[in-house]
This record gives C-alpha cells, sequence and structure tokens, in this order.
C-alpha cells in the first residue's frame, strides 16, 4: 500500500461555508449516544443499496434464457448499474454538500426503491438495461455521502471500524438480495426474484430513515464548481490517494468478474446447480461482512500495508481453489475471495478517508467511482473471458487484477523506505 501520510493537497473549500461561530460538537464515539443507532441505520443502507445495485446478478442465466441473450449481453444489467453509479458519484457528492449527507441519501435511496418496483416490467432487455442504469445513477448519491458523513461524524480513531461496519451491510445486502432473487426467481420466475428484492431494499430504508441521526457536524454552503475542479484535481494529484483509487478498482475488478460468472459455471457442467441453490451460494457473503467489520483490527495488528497484502495473499488463493471441479473446493474458493476482497476494500477506503483533509466527499466520491467502474469493467470482461475460455479465463483475469494490487503495494513499501531514509538523513 502507498506510504505517504501526507494529506492531499489543499485546494480551498469545495463550497462557501456558511460563517458560524458556534464550536462543532464533539466526534461520536463508541460507546457515545447515537452511535449505535447511526451504525444500525448505515447498514440498513447499505444492505439497501447492494440488494438493488446486484439484483440481477445471481438470475443472470435466467434472463439469458429469456430473452435469448449471451452471457456478456445479460451482464450489462450489472454493469449498467455499476458503471452509472461511477459515472454519477462525483456530482451527487457535491449535492451532498450542499444539501447535506442525510437529505441526498434519503432521496438517492428513495428513487432507486421506486425504480426497482419497476424494473420486473421491463419488457425487453434493452428496457431492463436502461433501468437498471438509471437506478445505479440514483444510487450514486448514498456511497460519497456515506464516507463523508461517517469522515464528519466519527472520531478519527473509531472511523475504519465505522466504515467497516457499513461495508458489512454492502455484504449483507448483496447476499440477501441473491439468496431473494434466486429463490423467488426458482419458485415463480425472475421477475418476481426483483420485485422481491424491491420490497427487501423499501424496508431497508425505512429502517435507515427511522434510525439515521441528524448531522451535527456538517456545515452547508453554497456549490462553487470552479474550486470543486480545483478540489478533484488536487485530490487527483495526490499519490497516494491515486494509489488507494487503483486499489479499490483493481479489488472490485477480481470480485466484479467472479460473481456475475459464477452463475454460469454452476448451472452447467460439471455442477448442474438449480437457480434457488445458485442464489444460496451467495451466503459467502457472510464471511465479507465479518472480514470487513474486523478490518480495523487487522490493520491494528499488520498495518494497512501489511493488511492489504493479507487480502490479496486470501484473494489469489480463492482464485486458486475455485478451478477445481469439486464445488466443496468452488465455494472454499468463493469464500476466500469474499473475505480477501471485503478486507481490502475496506482498508482502502478507511485510508482514503482519513487522507483526505479537505474535499472528503469528493475524494471518497473519486474512490466510488473507480470503485463501481471497477465492478463495471470485471463484470463486463469476466463475461467475454468466460465465453472465450470458460472459468479458467475468468480467473485469469483475476490474477491479473491481483498482480496489479500487489505491484502498487510494493511500490508504496518503497516509497514509505525512501520518505524514511529521506528524514533520517535531514535531521542527522
Amino acid at each position: 500500500m502507498p506510504a505517504s501520510t501526507k494529506a492531499s493537497t489543499p485546494v480551498g473549500a469545495v463550497f462557501a461555508e456558511t460563517s458560524s461561530t458556534e464550536p462543532l460538537p464533539e466526534p461520536i464515539a463508541p460507546g457515545r449516544p447515537g452511535y449505535r443507532r447511526m451504525n444500525l441505520a448505515l447498514f440498513a443502507a447499505g444492505m439497501a443499496a447492494f440488494a438493488l445495485l446486484y439484483s440481477t446478478q445471481a438470475l443472470l442465466p435466467a434472463i439469458s434464457t429469456a430473452f435469448g441473450a449471451s452471457a456478456s449481453a445479460a451482464s450489462w444489467t450489472v454493469s449498467a448499474a455499476t458503471g452509472a453509479l461511477a459515472l454519477f458519484v462525483l456530482p451527487m457528492s457535491a449535492l451532498s454538500e450542499r444539501f447535506g449527507r442525510r437529505t441526498l441519501m434519503t432521496v438517492s435511496l428513495t428513487v432507486a426503491v421506486v425504480l426497482g418496483l419497476l424494473v420486473p416490467f421491463a419488457p425487453n432487455l434493452e428496457w431492463l438495461v436502461a433501468l437498471r442504469a438509471m437506478q445505479g445513477a440514483a444510487l450514486a448519491g448514498l456511497p460519497a455521502s456515506a464516507m463523508a458523513y461517517l469522515a464528519e461524524e466519527v472520531r478519527p480513531k473509531a472511523l475504519v471500524a465505522a466504515i467497516g461496519l457499513f461495508v458489512a451491510g454492502n455484504s449483507i445486502g448483496g447476499m440477501s438480495g441473491r439468496i431473494v432473487t434466486g429463490w423467488a426467481a426458482q419458485l415463480w420466475g425472475w421477475r418476481a426474484g426483483l420485485a422481491a428484492v424491491g420490497l427487501l431494499a423499501l424496508l431497508g430504508v425505512l429502517v435507515f430513515r427511522a434510525l439515521l441521526p441528524k448531522a451535527r457536524r456538517f456545515t452547508p454552503g453554497t456549490l462553487n464548481p470552479k474550486v470543486l475542479t480545483a478540489t478533484v484535481r488536487g485530490h487527483l494529484a495526490d499519490p497516494l490517494l491515486l494509489r488507494l483509487y487503483a486499489i479499490g478498482a483493481l479489488f472490485m475488478t477480481v470480485f466484479g468478474a467472479v460473481y456475475t460468472v459464477i452463475g454460469y459455471r454452476l448451472i452447467g457442467e460439471p455442477f448442474n446447480l438449480p437457480q434457488g441453490v445458485i442464489g444460496s451460494i451467495f451466503l459467502v457473503y457472510l464471511v465479507g461482512t465479518i472480514s470487513s467489520a474486523t478490518a480495523g483490527r487487522l490493520v491494528g495488528r499488520l498495518g494497512r500495508r501489511g493488511a492489504l497484502y493479507a487480502a490479496v495473499a486470501t484473494t489469489a488463493l480463492g482464485l486458486g481453489l475455485s478451478l477445481s471441479e469439486s464445488l466443496a473446493a468452488v465455494l472454499a474458493g468463493l469464500v476466500l475471495i469474499t473475505a480477501g476482497f471485503f478486507a481490502g476494500h475496506a482498508v482502502a477506503s478507511a485510508s482514503v478517508s482519513r487522507t483526505a483533509k479537505t474535499g472528503r466527499a469528493q475524494a471518497s466520491a473519486l474512490y466510488q467511482s473507480v470503485y463501481y467502474l471497477g465492478s463495471s469493467v470485471g463484470g463486463t470482461l469476466g463475461a467475454i473471458a468466460f465465453h472465450s475460455a470458460g472459468w479458467a479465463g475468468t480467473v485469469g483475469l483475476g490474477l491479473l487484477a491481483v498482480l496489479g494490487v500487489v505491484s502498487i503495494t510494493l511500490y508504496g513499501t518503497k516509497v514509505a523506505r525512501q520518505e524514511r531514509l529521506a528524514v533520517a538523513v535531514a535531521t542527522r
């Protein structure tokens, strides 16, 4: 992992903040009033968002059959949603600076749920892809706003743990959404599966809105596009942030490729699993819930770079195991891939929030943009690789992405040593 500890270059406030002489309240810490409610609310929001975002992923074989589409064509029902989210995260984060994190998260989730209840009625694949793209754009208001909300409201030492719990909610949502759609599709068809996940997400949004405390440390302002552009350029000029962005994108490339294609592999020879059982395979997401929620302790023991090395090794081992023709070995491989991915993502995203001292919403939004772009690219390329070379092609793509993470982390370690040596020489 990159080693520099410098903050992104201050380029001024993205917004003209409203003047106030009152000091900001103290950040929320574990054990303080509101901390548990906040975590539960964002956990529910993450559940709803990920259940919706990947609602078609477990249904891709059924969608292919219904519309006579190839795996790569059907995969666009996932890639269009994640790609649109990647494009809209940054402008949505700017709106959150003006109108508030809580407000934007609520509107974002509500619109996404409404679209989720319309998706089952798509008359053809083109309409399904279009509705999914709109749903992804609507969901873009959640990720950067949630990260910025936590960075503002939570004590810095508790930030990794708080973000880990939010990411854990993402994993639970991804798991439950796929399980619900899988079994509902087996009983009543894929359209019923999509309707069921829409209702599940609606429940999550209601819980989120009821529990999330009002922001106490947020200061709204008037949007200044020129300064917003300068802030984004400042983040993109920070080598540490750039490396963190690349790490997040590469981890998500692996994850997007594996989970977009795994249904096609398991429904065919030699496994021949039914749709409901394939949906239940996503119970391995529970491992991601644990690994992301405990990422803070992993960083405490190994350091951030050490935690990333552990996440990379776990992911690579899982990819290798998944090549087996044994169902038990494939499931073990998925467990390791999931654990490694969620641990790596929690560490990288928390590092972005800690690194950016100004324009945190934009720093988080840039991370989310490249992260979901990685999902979109991984899903599409993973399906193409599967079509061309089978599961081994998808695994090969994943290993290339893992090698990229290793290269970036090793480079960060080298930079850290050089910086420490320079400081030692200067202080003699």
